[in-house]
């Protein structure tokens, strides 16, 4: 049985969701994918980018390298099977960062500045940590809202039923 810490659990729910929603996306068109639904970020295509965006942006934080260098709101990747394998990446780094985050770590007090809303502030790292996982959860949310549109489930969300927590 699984018995980590909060960023070890949340980067297996994170990888595990992600599975699930682009396995469901999987089985749309490019061209539907890409559709403008009237979603914040228009399309499934375009709100899973800002997903890995906002990803890239927090793990750079937390690993002091930066990662990305599009700017908000502009897709990363074009191609939906190189943004695909992006995530599954990154997911794989997530995982492996997060076995090393350490209690004392994540205390630490940290100052950064908002790249999207311009203000500088000083706040423990655990909180820039749980707004990275907040954030992905928000936006799947939404990916599967759009998904639901075209028929399909993208399954159980619930974090009690990750699959490693009843190994």
């Amino acid at each position: 049985m699984f018995q980590g810490n909060l960023p070890q659990l949340m980067a297996a729910y994170n990888q595990w969701q992600n599975e699930q929603i682009y396995a469901a996306a999987l089985q749309l068109s490019d061209e539907q994918r890409k559709a403008d639904c009237g979603a914040y970020f228009k399309s499934i295509h375009s709100t899973l980018n800002h997903i890995l965006w906002g990803d890239l942006m927090w793990f750079s934080r937390f690993i002091g390298e930066t990662l990305v260098t599009t700017p908000a709101g502009e897709d990363v990747y074009a191609d939906f099977a190189e943004l695909h394998a992006a995530r599954i990446a990154l997911d794989a780094r997530l995982i492996a960062w997060a076995d090393g985050a350490t209690e004392a770590w994540l205390s630490e007090p940290v100052t950064w500045t908002s790249k999207i809303y311009g203000f500088t502030q000083t706040i423990p790292r655990w909180v820039q940590v749980q707004q990275m996982f907040n954030h992905q959860t928000h936006h799947r949310g939404q990916v599967g809202t759009l998904l639901k549109q075209y028929g399909i489930d993208v399954g159980v969300t619930d974090v009690p039923l990750l699959p490693m927590l009843n190994d």
